[in-house]
């Protein structure tokens, strides 16, 4: 690589993005899409080097074109249809915090001299007729402010 080349080169690692940006529509031709430094910095010292040296040769495109016929491009890879039927029938089960009793019971505490009572149900819960995703839900409905409800019903975690 020439000395001109080379400074300039280096001078992109001084170049705000916007500047790159400039430059990089000045020297490749297109419009700058991407806002990513080090990617715009590699584009254009490749591009100004190829202007400089003379980009890849006539017998290296020519051959590139060759492999390019003959190649059969695909961007992914087929799915069998063993694949497609294994997808299907593997259930999803959500992981459930262990902390938490199992569904039916009933997770029990008295505040401010009233006892209260929730049903732990298998994707949420239950407390006074209405059904909750969340103990935090019920505990901030009881308290009227933020609580956790793990930390609020002393459900804590077994270390």
């Amino acid at each position: 690589m020439n000395s001109v080349t080379a400074e300039e080169v280096a001078s992109l690692e001084k170049m705000t993005i916007g500047q790159l940006a400039n430059k990089y529509e000045q020297v490749i031709g297109e419009q700058c899409r991407s806002r990513h430094k080090r990617y715009l910095i590699r584009r254009i010292a490749w591009r100004l080097q190829a202007n400089s040296e003379g980009g890849i040769s006539e017998r290296a495109l020519k051959r590139a074109e060759e492999l390019a016929i003959d190649a059969e491009i695909r961007v992914t890879p087929p799915r069998r249809q063993s694949e497609l039927e294994s997808a299907a029938t593997i259930p999803i089960v959500a992981a459930r915090d262990p902390r938490l009793p199992p569904s039916g019971t009933f997770i029990e505490r008295e505040y401010k001299g009233r006892p209260l009572r929730v049903l732990v149900l298998e994707n949420g819960f239950e407390y006074e007729g209405r059904r909750y995703k969340t103990l935090t839900a019920i505990a901030n409905e009881i308290t009227g402010s933020h609580v956790n409800g793990f930390q609020f019903f002393r459900l804590w975690s077994k270390k």
